[in-house]
């Protein structure tokens, strides 16, 4: 089992920046994909960022997220981020911290955190 404890999150005003953070403690060693997705009320599921852990290969899958989003992982911490730039109110939405040991780790949800609201005011 993994258990994931996120961090960061809130409010901010348009084009703000945020860092999310994402904790991992457990069976680390069993997972290889890292990464965020997001989701609003009556809305499906939005992956945002993964890293695969051997390589740190990043991929993000929406492009209106590319360049302003950024995936990393601190190992030695056991801790990925989720920095995000020129925030806006679309970006609004709980985000979520996922792993599993498959890539895109939001597709089958193995092991997710609690989550956390950024709100983008503009």
């Amino acid at each position: 089992q993994v258990q994931l404890v996120q961090s960061g999150g809130g409010s901010v005003e348009d084009e703000g920046s945020l860092r999310l953070s994402c904790t991992a403690s457990g069976a680390v060693e069993s997972v290889d994909c890292l990464g965020w997705f997001r989701q609003t009320p009556g809305k499906k599921r939005e992956g945002v960022a993964a890293i695969y852990t051997k390589n740190d290969t990043t991929y993000y899958p929406e492009s209106n997220m590319r360049g302003r989003f950024t995936v990393s992982q601190d190992n030695a911490k056991n801790t990925f981020y989720l920095q995000m730039n020129s925030l806006r109110p679309e970006d609004t939405a709980m985000y979520y911290c996922v792993a599993d040991v498959l890539c895109p780790p939001w597709e089958r949800l193995h092991y997710v955190s609690e989550g956390t609201q950024v709100t983008v005011s503009s």
